[in-house]
């Protein structure tokens, strides 16, 4: 425990503690402090992160907390994975965060560590550290922003940037009017205030009992974001004394339920699914999409919040949070699930009390929509599965055959979209091959864009196709995570302008209406083709990714960290 927690190997045991004790005099702690327990505090701000500006209030916070329970707070730097300030993709930096993350924690003395994150891949990344080590762990979110204002409407990024972007892009709002949108789309600290990735990783960590209540929904600026780092704080020491609960001891199958609930319920990002599947990878799990589909069958959707609804993410919080919407669940999830801070789910709902404003968390008598956020679909263009977000999609949509056509690659897409002789129209399927995590890093570009000359005829959706992810923001019929992904084999990657795709949501199915004899043909002649730039980086990152990145349904995770629970 406390320093003399895995020594530097010199031989010595002796000389070791006495080395390491003798260095961390120099930073002026007294012998007391050295002897207390430690709790390590992950160290996220960075100037290519807006979203954590003001994680070094919360660490200061913790640490509070901390020592007030008599554990000594030691902080470290980690990865701090910027959404909008990564190339190619944030997502490709995801497991090299992770890897860091497990290793930083593993390999240095701490009795138990605080996860302070927030942007998209940052919360993921620390909890599958998390279960790596299995060291006693708590979740600190960084919190969402606040919204912006503009002509007297609440803005938020990021789903309000892409509904004036489109607007833009179809010549409906000029280059001043969407600078003035730009300067208030992302008004404060904190993480998108809408149901993104960000918001929704923090709540379906909130729900598995690995942070405190309202720790999803408390706005980052708001004082109560400080109260509930201090009391984190207080937690990790005590986890850093008893030793439990381990990550592994609350991530189960029921609490992964109990997450895909939430998701459901929340109408919450597609990228959810993917954080979900690496997740329960590390501690042994799998996300099983059959059963995702059961259980998308009989939770409704209950929370009114961009990009499905209408609400942000204070109202979320002002309404009653996450605690409110597990209330709604009860009978769904299993509130008896067990928590980091020491109750179940249910002490939480108890101590909360039961108001709840009912026009942004529904009752499941009366629910935003009695269908599931998301569904899994499957079929011959996705044998291993493909993903919809419907709460955020054209109903009018979900029952069609389309004709195909076909973008082979993002720079293809962004060559071609906006050309005027583009053979498309709006009964049309947009599909973009060679977008998943092996062929581009699985970046954001499955939120294909309207092709321009149908965009500025009003059409403001249609179906759309692809192996790559959307942010959690977007919205419209898209379908993603299309598995395998085109360039290891998928049939995604045999799909021709001009082929017919079928799509019922009713059904779950999503069907390529080509003959197997054609389909054959054109897999004899794709065979051999050159990598991308993207595939053939050798450099030490890279090439880990390139030989050990698994497909969407397995989390996109390295095959070698998923492990096998006996």
């Amino acid at each position: 425990m406390g320093l003399s927690d895995g020594l530097t190997d010199y031989g010595d045991k002796g000389f070791a503690r006495f080395l390491r004790t003798a260095f961390a005099s120099s930073m002026g702690y007294s012998e007391a402090m050295l002897d207390r327990p430690i709790v390590g505090i992950t160290w996220t701000a960075s100037d290519f992160n807006n979203c954590h500006r003001l994680a070094p209030s919360l660490v200061e916070a913790v640490k509070r907390g901390v020592l007030a329970n008599g554990a000594l707070p030691m902080v470290f730097p980690t990865a701090s994975l910027g959404e909008s300030f990564l190339t190619p993709t944030s997502m490709y930096f995801r497991n090299l965060a992770a890897m860091e993350t497990e290793e930083l924690v593993r390999g240095q003395p701490m009795d138990a560590v605080v996860l302070i994150g927030g942007c998209d891949k940052t919360l993921p990344a620390q909890l599958m550290a998390a279960l790596s080590v299995d060291k006693p762990a708590i979740a600190l979110p960084v919190g969402p922003m606040s919204t912006g204002s503009f002509e007297g409407e609440a803005l938020g990024a990021c789903t309000d940037c892409r509904r004036y972007w489109a607007q833009y892009r179809a010549g409906d709002v000029d280059e001043d009017r969407l600078t003035s949108v730009r300067r208030n789309l992302a008004a404060t600290a904190g993480t998108c205030p809408v149901m993104g990735t960000a918001s929704t990783m923090a709540a379906l960590i909130e729900t598995i009992g690995l942070s405190l209540p309202g720790a999803a929904t408390v706005p980052a600026v708001h004082a109560d974001r400080l109260r509930i780092a201090e009391l984190t704080g207080t937690v990790a020491a005590r986890l850093a004394v008893d030793g439990t609960p381990r990550p592994t001891e609350l991530v189960t199958e029921r609490a992964l339920d109990n997450a895909v609930r939430m998701l459901l319920a929340l109408g919450g990002s597609t990228n959810a699914v993917v954080h979900l599947a690496a997740i329960a990878g590390r501690a042994g799990l799998r996300l099983d999409m059959q059963r995702f589909n059961e259980l998308s069958d009989d939770t409704p959707v209950l929370v009114n919040l961009k990009p499905s609804g209408s609400h942000y993410m204070q109202d979320l919080h002002e309404a009653g949070g996450i605690v409110q919407v597990l209330r709604q669940l009860d009978g769904r999830c299993d509130l008896s699930a067990p928590t980091v801070w020491g109750g179940t789910l249910r002490d939480g709902i108890d101590a909360a009390g039961d108001w709840c404003n009912d026009a942004v968390i529904a009752s499941p008598e009366r629910p935003v929509d009695p269908n599931g956020g998301l569904v899994a679909l499957f079929g011959s263009l996705a044998p291993d599965g493909a993903l919809l977000k419907r709460s955020a999609a054209s109903p009018e949509l979900f029952e069609k055959t389309s004709r195909a056509v076909v973008f082979d690659s993002l720079a293809d897409m962004a060559a071609r979209i906006d050309d005027p002789d583009l053979d498309v129209t709006e009964d049309d399927a947009l599909v973009l091959q060679n977008a998943g995590p092996k062929a581009a890093g699985m970046p954001e570009a499955g939120y294909l864009p309207i092709p321009g000359k149908l965009a500025r005829r009003g059409v403001t959706d249609m179906l759309r196709i692809s192996d790559a992810r959307m942010s959690g923001t977007a919205y419209g019929t898209i379908v993603l995570h299309v598995a395998p992904e085109a360039a290891v084999g998928g049939p995604l990657g045999l799909v021709r302008t001009g082929d017919r795709i079928r799509i019922s949501v009713r059904d779950r199915t999503l069907d390529l209406l080509v003959s197997p004899a054609e389909l054959a043909e054109r897999e004899n002649a794709a065979r051999g083709r050159t990598p991308n730039e993207f595939q053939s980086r050798r450099s030490g990152y890279a090439q880990l990714y390139q030989s050990h990145v698994t497909q969407a349904p397995e989390g996109c995770d390295f095959d070698v960290c998923a492990v096998e629970r006996s």
